[in-house]
């Protein structure tokens, strides 16, 4: 692709580094930019550069947020009894969504993969080990993905908690055999959550 300017280039391979967007479609939001007025591409700059300065992981459960402890951490009408796990910061907006869970998350920042060269030391394993020490959670909630990767890192889990006086329980294989936890519709994804079974009940399955 043949450029008639060095500073469309440039802009235009910054944002072909986003994920899913091509040299066309970052030409396209190139060229958008250039016709909103200089106020607004300021405005937009600066979140970005806001985003990334300012965006910060909660202390107690690793989620994003503004504040050293996120909302939902600091929601007192929480349940701080039962915690779900999950991958990611986009499962816990996905199960958010479903408006069918009261309780906490607790966000590993990926899963097992020996493949990708992750292994439980690169995870939140750590800090949720502790807050199963403190007896102060009686269920946990594994909602990985329901990969080969998501329930190795299923078993990792169940048998650091093992120890500890809490129920461990998994979601409802409502969602598909090898499905993203952040792809499932709403109201599946609720029904998982709703009807989630003990974990232990699942190893007679495999």
């Amino acid at each position: 692709m043949n450029f008639s300017s060095k500073l469309i280039e440039d802009a235009v391979n910054e944002f072909s580094k986003l994920p899913g967007v091509g040299k066309r479609t970052a030409l396209r939001y190139v060229l958008h930019l250039l016709k909103q007025n200089e106020a607004e591409v300021t405005q937009f700059g600066a979140a970005l550069i806001k985003l990334r300065s300012e965006l910060r992981y909660c202390s107690k459960c690793h989620n994003v947020s503004d504040q050293p402890i996120c909302e939902i951490c600091s929601n007192p009408h929480r349940d701080s009894s039962v915690v779900c796990v999950v991958e990611d910061i986009r499962d816990v907006m996905a199960i958010e969504n479903t408006q069918q869970f009261r309780g906490l998350y607790h966000v590993l920042g990926g899963i097992i993969s020996p493949m990708d060269g992750v292994g439980p030391s690169d995870l939140n394993v750590e800090t949720l080990v502790q807050k199963a020490a403190t007896g102060e959670i009686k269920e946990v909630i594994m909602a990985l993905s329901t990969t080969m990767e998501g329930d190795t890192t299923n078993f990792y889990i169940y048998k650091r908690l093992k120890e500890f006086n809490l129920t461990v329980s998994t979601i409802a294989r409502g969602i598909s055999i090898g499905d993203e936890l952040e792809y499932a519709d709403e109201i599946t994804l609720g029904r998982s959550i709703v009807n989630r079974t003990l974990y232990e009940s699942t190893f007679s399955l495999k």
